[in-house]
């Protein structure tokens, strides 16, 4: 009975760590995607040689099965495997790192290109962070929604914006390396052209827009950052960006302004509007995109005359592709959803920068 019991035993333990080891990675592959989506610290998965069972430090304990799991899964596939024969142990590590894309420019707003890394420093939640990677960033694929404001409020130049917009998505994406959406509202949005890295379609897509209804402009920003660009696939770094042209004047969104900039925030998203008053006179709907713009790290632009439009999505192409990428470690950093503050400091105090105020830590 004794010998029967011994040869049963391992067989029994194999079993049950077939059966809880996927759900171990499963959750770990979870808080990978989550962190990639939002931008906040990550955790990273990495291989040691089994001999070694010193675990890295982590902001929160890991899960009992990450220092065994290899054991385990071993074991299952050939009981007699001696420990000197297992090959590598699993181990889960925090890395706390928070991505953030950023412009310089001087007194009188041309854009800085080749600032080093030692003439910054970065606040984040009003604490001096670690700086672990700088980069000027000229040339990442661009994730961009064009949002257009086809209320009743916007007819008499929609005509002109339309287009200096396709103008601008002729001269801005690039086949087989960046990709755009075009989004007309009113009192509702309504997706005229999916993502495409096709100009031609993107053209159409702009065309297709036509003025009439009320303004719900709070939604399409939303809808564009939840539904569009945080569900787009990326395999590696991108810029994401909003063009916003409306007149801000919103009088039927079911989510308020602050909503849709922390969704913006969530999906890591810079936001560029362009006011469609043309008046001569900034109004309360012009604050409001000047608050969207800022709060997201873009810029704001007021063309009171029709060229002013294209010069104003010039100044957007050229933005786009003069910016700097920084990855940093956060001081006392815990996974609560908080919303924590971002500051970027130059050394040079006649350069201003420009990024976005925060982001979410992860849950």
């Amino acid at each position: 009975m004794k010998l029967r019991i011994l040869i049963l035993f391992p067989v029994l333990i194999g079993s049950l760590a077939s059966q809880t080891a996927p759900s171990a990675s499963s959750s770990t592959a979870s808080s990978q995607s989550s962190a990639e989506q939002t931008g906040a610290p990550a955790q990273k998965q990495t291989q040691a040689p089994a001999a070694s069972r010193t675990e890295a430090p982590a902001s929160s304990p890991p899960t009992a099965s990450s220092g065994t799991t290899g054991q385990a899964q071993g074991q299952a596939e050939n009981p007699a495997k001696s420990d000197s024969d297992e090959s590598v142990t699993t181990i889960v590590s925090a890395v706390n790192e928070v991505r953030v894309v950023f412009t310089v420019t001087d007194r009188h707003g041309h854009y800085i290109k080749d600032l080093k890394r030692n003439e910054f420093k970065v606040i984040d939640d009003r604490q001096p962070a670690e700086l672990r990677s700088f980069r000027s960033e000229t040339d990442l694929p661009l994730q961009v929604g064009l949002l257009v404001d086809a209320s009743n409020s916007v007819r008499d130049r929609f005509k002109f914006e339309q287009e200096a917009a396709i103008e601008f998505l002729n001269s801005i994406i690039r086949p087989r390396y960046d990709k755009a959406f075009v989004v007309g509202f009113d009192a509702t949005p309504e997706v005229t052209q999916d993502f495409t890295d096709n100009t031609q379609s993107l053209s159409t897509g702009v065309r297709m827009l036509r003025a009439g209804g009320g303004t719900a402009m709070y939604d399409a920003l939303y809808f564009a950052c939840r539904d569009k660009l945080l569900k787009q696939e990326q395999s590696g770094p991108v810029r994401r960006a909003i063009i916003l042209l409306s007149d801000g004047d919103d009088n039927l969104s079911h989510v308020t302004r602050e909503e849709a900039i922390d969704m913006a925030a969530r999906a890591e998203v810079i936001v560029y509007t362009i006011s469609t008053n043309v008046s001569g006179i900034k109004d309360n709907g012009d604050k409001v995109l000047k608050r969207i713009a800022e709060a997201t790290g873009g810029r704001a632009f007021f063309p009171f005359q029709m060229r002013d439009v294209s010069d104003a999505f010039l100044s957007i192409q050229e933005e786009l592709r003069s910016q700097y990428a920084i990855a940093y470690k956060p001081a006392n950093f815990a996974s609560d959803g908080r919303y924590r503050t971002i500051e970027i400091l130059a050394q040079d105090r006649g350069l201003k920068v420009r990024t976005r105020k925060g982001y979410y830590a992860p849950k």
